[in-house]
């Protein structure tokens, strides 16, 4: 059969693309892998997220019979965001298909196939990094593009709220104060319990960058409280992108760069909570194409339009439109080594 019949085999279909893309391993990520994010495919391109503000006060005592005093309700609050879109395109040629069979031969869908999906897994690979990127600006507040310096979102302006000032750990300190870092992870925790209010949490995690996990875990009043414990081994040993639990939070080490960009400054760390519903949510909008309009968004699409004129290629493409989010970035706490 004619090579550009190929292309019209189900195995090329958008539907069987999509679904072999979507199964393909995301690239190492740990925000992808804790699961932080909730994922929701929506049918739109842009999200609304309703705020309404919980009011608390005190209430005066007055005399019997006298008018109760008036009650105070909470402001709602409705904020939309449109959900970035994402897309990496390719061309095979026929000489490329030509290097992998033989003209004529039984087995020309095999060899397609083989060049189709080598394409497509490095694109969908590029993709995966970049939702780490767009997760890992969420969980710090500033969601950033793939350049790292061009705000895409800034959570704290977009929600009306400044985030808190960032906290010292002083982990240089020749001679810190006995319980020094516990009274730090102490406030931490307490600034997210206060502004999370009466919704509750698991635990806080920490994402470290590496000088800041480096003077941590060399910091006596880490060393001594793992003394003769069985954990212990492991700052002997070094540790370098695993995790400690001290203080009530759990930190760790991560891991993430692609090129010159780096996800996380080293000299820094990014506390939130987990545990609470509804606090990170990952949207997916439909891809725009003709079949997914209006249709509930994956996270990827891949798709493959031969030429129509000469057969001479085929156009390849991997998209993804996500928009990972905090819907309460005053939680988001950020701490430096020093």
């Amino acid at each position: 059969m004619p090579a550009i019949d190929v292309f019209k085999n189900d195995a090329f279909s958008m539907i069987t693309l999509t679904e072999a893309v979507n199964k393909m391993p995301h690239i190492p990520g740990r925000v992808g892998r804790i699961k932080l994010f909730q994922p929701r495919g929506v049918p739109t391109t842009s999200v609304m997220f309703e705020e309404k503000d919980g009011i608390l006060y005190l209430v005066n005592t007055q005399p019997r019979g006298a008018p109760g005093q008036q009650n105070q309700t909470g402001k709602r609050t409705a904020r939309t965001f449109k959900i970035p879109h994402m897309a990496v395109s390719d061309r095979v040629l026929a000489d490329e298909i030509q290097d992998v069979r033989a003209f004529g031969s039984q087995n020309e869908l095999a060899g397609v196939e083989m060049v189709v999906n080598d394409r497509m897994k490095t694109m969908t690979l590029s993709l995966d990094a970049t939702l780490e990127h767009l997760r890992m600006g969420a969980v710090k507040g500033i969601i950033l593009d793939a350049d790292g310096s061009t705000e895409i979102y800034n959570l704290f302006t977009e929600f009306g709220v400044s985030q808190h000032a960032e906290i010292d750990f002083d982990l240089d300190n020749a001679a810190p104060a006995s319980g020094a870092v516990r009274k730090k992870c102490t406030q931490v925790d307490r600034l997210i319990s206060g502004e999370l209010g009466a919704l509750a949490h698991n635990g806080v995690h920490c994402l470290c960058g590496d000088n800041f996990w480096d003077d941590l875990t060399a910091h006596s009043e880490i060393r001594e409280t793992y003394l003769n414990q069985q954990a212990a081994a492991q700052l002997r040993e070094g540790i370098a992108y695993e995790v400690i639990r001290y203080g009530g939070i759990t930190f760790e080490n991560y891991r993430g760069k692609v090129g010159s960009v780096e996800f996380i400054d080293t000299d820094k760390a990014h506390f939130f909570p987990v545990g609470v519903p509804g606090l990170f949510i990952e949207n997916f909008a439909p891809a725009d194409y003709m079949e997914t309009a209006n249709t509930i968004g994956l996270p990827r699409y891949a798709k493959i339009a031969p030429d129509a004129s000469f057969q001479k290629w085929v156009d390849l493409e991997v998209q993804s439109n996500p928009l990972p989010i905090c819907t309460r970035p005053k939680v988001l706490i950020k701490a430096k080594r020093t």
